[in-house]
């Protein structure tokens, strides 16, 4: 499983309804879910992005399904890098040519 940080910002649909948020929070939950990934964290957060969500998925395909289907309902944007830990960067420097 990889990790993937989505940098998410409410759009002006959005933030009309934030009393939404808590049942949009579990529709994304259910939706990850259904594609093998483990939501692993979600922060408000302050600064130029409105939550931070780190997440565990079998595949880029997977997160790519996941992330457009979130941003398909109108209420946020989201901004996707894949992280790598510790051990994952240390075996690249090993490795590199």
């Amino acid at each position: 499983m990889g990790t993937y940080i989505l940098l998410v910002n409410s759009t002006d649909h959005g933030a009309k309804n934030l009393a939404e948020i808590p049942n949009r929070q579990e529709a994304s939950r259910q939706t990850a879910a259904k594609l093998g990934i483990v939501r692993k964290a979600v922060y408000m957060t302050l600064g130029p992005y409105d939550f931070v969500q780190i997440i565990e998925a079998p595949d880029d395909e997977a997160v790519a399904k996941y992330v457009l289907s979130v941003n398909s309902k109108g209420n946020v944007r989201t901004t996707t890098m894949r992280a790598f830990d510790e051990p994952e960067h240390i075996e690249f420097l090993k490795n590199l040519p």
